[in-house]
């Protein structure tokens, strides 16, 4: 009993952490001006780290946490539906990502409303890479024993440095124009496909970066293992916390020659946002099951417990508000200018604006949860 017991209170944890990153996902994503931001919640330009920096590296983290936990049951009905179930999951948010990215199927060009060109689509995206993460790392943790998984991650992440090292750019391969990881993508897919937010054609989800960020999941799953093989939550807290300071420590140390960068999606950012995970994962414990303080966390429970639905949920209203317009002004602009900017500053109507609008998505999810409606793929 005692042990079903710690099992549940962990999985709390780990369910808020799920959705403090499902939270901080949607206020990023969502600012009521993209030109009026506070630095805690833009991304660094190019090298360097910010908070927002650390929210999609948790979710892969989670994800791997996720994954220790139904491991033993995937294992149990063998190799053919474990291949089936990943392979389907996989598939399907993938496709989910794609479409998100295609919705709502029109746009607005010289004042007229007319059909996205799907050949001109972006490939790549947010969801497109939590799929190939997902497959990729489920299939380590399935098929490797623990060592064999350690091996793997750390070979991932030198692989990683050394490919970018010797084909990228011979005076600094780290630079927009000169990683290699720009190289593969053209390579793979037409200038047209790719993210264009960077000035250049630059997918900063694309193919070869998705590398390293296998090893934030089979991390992820690493510690959702040490979490239920170990009862005492005081020296679980206290381990985790050791070996996030150690892993910023290495993460800072690699900084000097192989920069953090979430674009490129470096070896040392994934051992900086690893470590800060595990730091985060360490307080929850602490606060959640060592203090039982726990009522505050019903808030994340609701974004934790339907993750990817709410998601998703928040890219299509968003995208609604921004292609429906009145007298030549979307209803998201419209929304912003007359109901925030009127009584805030500039960067306080931004972030309100997002913040009201993760509001209304939690009060969705927190109807599903009443109801006990949980939309998995």
């Amino acid at each position: 009993m005692e042990q079903n017991q710690a099992t549940t209170a962990r999985y709390l944890s780990l369910d808020v952490l799920r959705g403090l990153t499902v939270c901080l996902m949607i206020v990023v994503n969502t600012p009521g001006n993209w030109s009026q931001i506070y630095a805690p919640f833009k991304h660094a330009a190019w090298h360097g780290f910010t908070v927002t920096d650390l929210v999609f590296p948790t979710f892969l983290f989670v994800v791997g946490n996720a994954l220790s936990f139904g491991m033993q049951k995937l294992k149990a009905a063998g190799d053919a539906a474990f291949l089936k179930k990943v392979f389907k999951r996989a598939g399907l948010i993938f496709l989910i990502g794609f479409l998100l990215g295609y919705f709502p199927f029109v746009k607005w060009e010289e004042g007229d409303l007319v059909a996205k060109n799907v050949l001109e689509l972006r490939v790549w995206g947010v969801l497109q890479r939590i799929a190939v993460c997902y497959l990729l790392g489920a299939l380590i943790v399935f098929y490797f024993n623990r060592a064999a998984v350690i091996i793997i991650s750390i070979s991932f992440l030198l692989i990683y440095w050394l490919i970018l090292y010797a084909f990228g750019n011979t005076t600094d391969p780290y630079t927009l124009e000169g990683n290699v990881v720009t190289q593969v993508d053209l390579w793979l897919l037409p200038a047209q496909n790719l993210y264009q937010g960077f000035g250049i054609p630059f997918e900063p989800e694309g193919l070869l970066s998705t590398l390293p960020a296998i090893v934030n999941v089979t991390f992820g799953y690493l510690a959702g293992r040490y979490i239920q093989e170990h009862i005492n939550k005081s020296k679980t807290a206290v381990q985790l916390l050791i070996t996030g300071i150690v892993f910023l420590f290495l993460a800072l140390l690699w900084d000097t020659v192989f920069p953090i960068n979430k674009p490129i999606w470096t070896s040392s950012y994934v051992l900086y946002t690893v470590g800060w995970d595990l730091l985060l994962l360490s307080f929850l414990i602490y606060v959640i099951e060592i203090l039982n303080f726990q009522k505050w966390t019903y808030f994340f429970e609701v974004f934790g417990r339907n993750p990817l639905f709410i998601y998703v949920l928040s890219g299509l209203f968003i995208k609604l508000l921004n292609v429906i317009k009145i007298n030549d002004v979307s209803l998201a602009k419209l929304t912003y200018e007359s109901v925030f900017i009127p009584w805030l500053s500039d960067k306080n109507a931004s972030l309100s604006f997002a913040i009201v609008y993760m509001l209304l998505l939690w009060l969705i999810g927190y109807v599903l949860d009443k109801r006990r409606i949980y939309i998995k793929v």
